[in-house]
Parts: structure tokens; sequence; C-alpha cells
């Protein structure tokens, strides 16, 4: 059974996604009042090797604790001795997903979903109910990201991780991101591609240098990105509104939608309103727009 989303209009947007350590009890309570559409804590990165184990039990902790939150745990990467372990520890009524990172091939997403699966069986869950939120972070991963987009799972939709494939691409990570560019598109491309919803692109780490995230946000929005991986309460707000239309934006796509609708009645496929040339493609992006405001509103 698939779980893809056709639509490119995701019906709940994940504009930002903090992570939080899962090691850190103050992070972990802080993050409940966030404004971040998703917060995901940390198993993986932030989490000393001694640690991992015990930290299951904190990040579960922390997600009951939060029952109206929408709350993801990052497990291990699949290579690891603890990602197993960490997905059984985590799955649940209280889980909104698991992100699943260093991602490599379409058999490793395959592999999770059906774990996932029975787990959700055996604790009498609707199985699917459980997000599953691939990290592309490898250059092999991002050669196999179509393969992994097309995979029959529950996947609904990528991300996208520089700092672990500019690490293993041997590259520079600039303050430009010239050098990714190739990479994010490929993740939006397969995305489209395979049905997906638009991808999550990564992290900006400068975290002082909200100039740059903004830039960095408004690039990747533009690219096709739905949202951001933020990793400072900081920058939740600047990365909301980079992916929220304005409402000059909104205004504008409720204008065209109305006319287009009445000059579609009279037989029309095409006019012109306010100096623009208004047709099928100009109104889906309209309506997609109006899509996106409805579900930010709707949060």
């Amino acid at each position: 059974m698939s779980f893809k989303i056709v639509d490119q209009a995701p019906a709940r947007l994940n504009r930002s996604e903090l992570a939080v350590p899962g090691s850190n009890p103050t992070f972990l309570e802080k993050a409940s009042q966030s404004s971040a559409d998703v917060v995901f804590l940390d198993l993986e990165d932030a989490v000393a090797v001694a640690e991992k184990p015990a930290t299951r039990a904190m990040v579960v902790e922390a997600l009951k604790q939060n029952p109206g939150k929408r709350g993801y745990i990052r497990v291990n990467a699949w290579d690891t001795d603890f990602c197993f372990n960490d997905i059984l520890a985590v799955m649940g009524p209280w889980l909104t997903g698991i992100v699943l990172p260093k991602v490599e091939e379409a058999a490793q997403v395959i592999a999770v979903d059906w774990i996932m699966a029975q787990i959700e069986k055996d604790k009498g869950m609707e199985v699917g109910s459980v997000d599953l939120l691939p990290i592309l972070e490898t250059g092999k991963g991002i050669a196999n990201a179509r393969a992994i987009a097309g995979a029959v799972t529950r996947v609904r939709r990528l991300s996208f991780g520089a700092g672990d494939y500019t690490k293993d691409m041997s590259m520079r990570w600039t303050l430009a991101e010239t050098e990714i560019d190739h990479a994010r598109a490929e993740v939006v491309l397969a995305s489209r591609a395979e049905g997906l919803e638009p991808p999550v692109d990564s992290v900006w780490i400068h975290i002082k240098d909200t100039d740059g995230l903004v830039r960095s946000a408004e690039k990747v929005r533009d690219m096709g990105f739905q949202g951001k991986l933020c990793i400072h309460p900081d920058q939740i707000g600047p990365t909301n509104g980079v992916f929220t239309p304005t409402e000059e934006q909104v205004a504008f796509a409720e204008k065209v939608v109305a006319a287009f609708d009445e000059a579609e009645a009279q037989g029309l496929a095409s006019i012109q309103l306010d100096g623009y040339f208004i047709d099928y493609p100009i109104v889906d992006q309209a309506r997609r727009t109006l899509d996106q405001w409805k579900s930010i509103q709707n949060r």
C-alpha cells in the first residue's frame, strides 16, 4: 500500500522543523513551547554514544507530556547498532513521525517502513499512522534520490542534509551554498517525479546570521522546498516567515482565482489581470498559495 501524496500542496506544511537534543531535559521542556511546525527530538548527532540507550525513554516521555505537539524523533542511521532498538523504543501513539538520517538506498526505507508497520500492528495502531521522514545527506543518497522517493512506503516527503552531504563529498560549505544547488534540485525533482510532497531543506548552521538564514530559506523556497530544518529557536520565526504567503500574495491569489473562475464560465482559458497574463498554470499556482495559507491558518 502506498501512502504517497500526489498533490503539491501539503495537507499540513512543515515550514520549520526544530531539532532538539534528546538528552537535554531543559531543551526538551523548552521545545514544547516552540512555535515550530514540527519538533524533532534527536537520538543521533546530538547525543553521545554512551547516552543513546538511556535517551530513548527521555524523548518518549517528553512526547507523552505534550500530546498536542507534532513530535518526531530522529533515530540513528540504518547501518548503526542503535537504529532498530531506537525504533522499537520510540514507536507509539504519542509519536507523529520518525526521522531516518543518512538514507542511501530505497531498501533502507522499505525495511524501516516494514518494521514500523509490525510495531503498529502489535500496539493496535493504524498501520501507516506514524510518518517516516528520510534525510538524504550523502553522495550515494542523492544519487539514489529517485529510487528512494519512488519506493512504495509511507514516506510523504524527503529532507536534505547539507552538513553531512558536504562532508561526504569533500566540499566546502559556503555562505552562498551554490555548491549544493545540484543536490537540492535533485531532491526536489525526485520528490515531484514520484508524487511526494515538496521536501524540507537543511539547517543553517550560522545561528547569529539571521540575514543569511533568510536568504537561504528564500532560495530553497523558490527551488520548490516547503520548509527548513532549524537548530535554534531564534531561527523559527524568520523561517516560518519565508515559507508563509504574505497577505498581499494571498489577496492577489484570491483575485486571480475569482477572475479566472468568472472568465472560465464564459468559455475563456486565459485573461489579463492588472497587467498579468493569467492562464491555467498561473491559476493553479494561485490555488496552491491559498491552500498553503489555509493550512497555516488551521494549525
